[in-house]
């Protein structure tokens, strides 16, 4: 590790002190060689709670012995999730296969909308799943995700009555370790140990990512600090999970608050660009990029890396480039966007209904264009809808045939969601980050004048705009420049 930083130094005498801890470590600041500079001054015992086993796997190489690098979840299937290993591996089958055998035979009318016993069995699993992200100790009404067209408060209310017994049903059915109907997975055994409010053994403990942290893992972290000392590690300004049930819980948790801002990863004039988005973003720290990276913004024809808003507008970039013969990678591969196309195939060639979630409860194509073009609910799905109606469900899947690994691609696209913790020489933002939309002020010139930039768009578009290394081209952020 290059000669600790002042802020790095400083974080090691306050750990040393033994006390609880939040790092707010900008991007590309050495959150990861900070930690295992503050493991390497202890003898004490430690667990390092990483965000994914590719980060654990690379940490273990990096602390000390004395610290063991895992997962939440390989934490909770050393402890409990074992037991259920053989269900695990069951075969994977279709939701309305598991509402089949949990009940779920007829259809329910909630309003004008008949709701098909398919949609009910998505609705109760989707139902489990944001249960086991919550800390809550028992399924209730706000578990039941809102569906698309059933817009009232006894619509929603209406869905839940119906919802809620066969989700207690399918949990019940899940702790059946020797066998059940309803596919076991690693979100269900990690809730179901952290009901057991568990201890865990260690001196301290390192929680990486905390912006994105689960309530379900918050819950089971913060209920260690009497005998363990916390450290929480982030970037609050890069929690852009919110929309999943993960929060940022570094900035209410009772510690000192201390900051990493010297970015390793770009050089000044990147750092001004993120810093720039960090303030519309209400964020705890400021960047400074290190001079010696040569590093600036401007146009670029051949990025390493085009980052978009949405997997709509990954999709259209992925055609794009195609056509124009380069070798194209996606992010996480395209089954998000095969699996959107198959249901759009579904409902043009005149399925009754597809099994999607964002679109199940369409009974034609033209029902979703007439929502996506006239519902303001629906205005997100007008992409998605012009990008079908130009180039054809077969044409989509074609293309996500076409893609190749990253290491033999001339690009990769990715969304900025699936670019975090990533990083790449050069870098285009996509022109699917919208401006903002005008208010119903005006200027001295009769022009409307913009609304502010949401936080939530503030912080997406600086996650964007520090993957790059060396050459960042704003594209789609452009119009936002100040």
């Amino acid at each position: 590790m290059h000669t600790p930083t002042d802020e790095q130094a400083h974080a090691a005498d306050v750990f040393r002190a033994g006390r609880h801890l939040v790092l707010q470590a900008g991007a590309g600041t050495g959150k990861t060689s900070t930690l295992a500079l503050l493991a390497a001054t202890t003898k004490r015992r430690g667990r390092y709670i990483a965000f994914n086993k590719d980060i654990a796997r690379d940490a273990a190489a990096r602390f000390p012995s004395t610290v063991a690098c895992k997962t939440a979840h390989a934490t909770a299937y050393a402890a409990l999730g074992h037991r259920y290993a053989h269900r695990l591996n069951s075969p994977r089958q279709p939701a309305w296969k598991t509402g089949q055998a949990l009940g779920l035979t007829r259809p329910v009318r909630i309003g004008e909308l008949e709701i098909s016993p398919r949609t009910l069995a998505h609705t109760v699993l989707r139902t489990v799943t944001r249960f086991c992200h919550s800390a809550d100790p028992a399924l209730t009404r706000h578990h039941v995700p809102p569906l698309r067209r059933l817009n009232t408060p006894a619509d929603h209310t209406q869905l839940t009555e119906t919802v809620l017994p066969f989700a207690e049903k399918a949990w019940a059915d899940l702790h059946n370790a020797e066998g059940g109907v309803v596919r076991f997975d690693h979100d269900h055994y990690l809730k179901m140990w952290a009901l057991t409010e568990p201890r865990i053994d260690a001196d301290f403990l390192l929680l990486d990512e905390a912006q994105d942290t689960n309530p379900v893992l918050e819950q089971v972290f913060t209920a260690q600090r009497d005998h363990a000392q916390l450290v929480m590690v982030g970037d609050s300004a890069q929690a852009i999970y919110g929309w999943r049930g993960a929060r940022d819980v570094m900035t209410g948790f009772d510690a000192p608050q201390l900051t990493l801002t010297r970015s390793f990863r770009f050089g000044p004039h990147i750092a001004e660009e993120a810093n720039r988005w960090l303030t519309l973003a209400d964020a705890p720290i400021r960047l400074t990029g290190t001079t010696t990276i040569p590093a600036r913004l401007g146009a670029l024809t051949r990025p390493d890396a085009v980052l978009c808003r949405t997997n709509i507008g990954a999709m259209t970039q992925v055609m794009t480039l195609l056509a124009a013969g380069r070798r194209v990678a996606l992010t996480r591969g395209g089954q998000q966007l095969a699996a959107l196309a198959l249901a759009a195939r579904d409902l043009k060639n005149g399925r009754r209904r597809t099994t999607h979630p964002e679109l199940v409860l369409f009974a034609s194509w033209g029902e979703l264009q007439d929502y996506a073009a006239h519902d303001p609910a629906g205005r997100d799905l007008q992409p998605f809808a012009d990008l079908v109606d130009t180039h054809g469900p077969e044409a989509i899947l074609a293309a996500v045939d076409q893609l190749t690994d990253e290491a033999n691609a001339d690009v990769t696209v990715s969304t900025a969601h699936k670019a975090k913790g990533r990083e790449w020489p050069t870098v285009q933002i996509a022109d699917d980050f919208p401006p903002p939309k005008d208010s119903d002020q005006h200027d001295a010139q009769g022009q409307p004048i913009p609304e502010p930039v949401s936080s939530t768009d503030a912080r997406l578009a600086y996650v964007a705009v520090t993957r790059a290394r060396h050459h960042l081209d704003l594209g789609g952020l452009s119009a936002q420049a100040c």
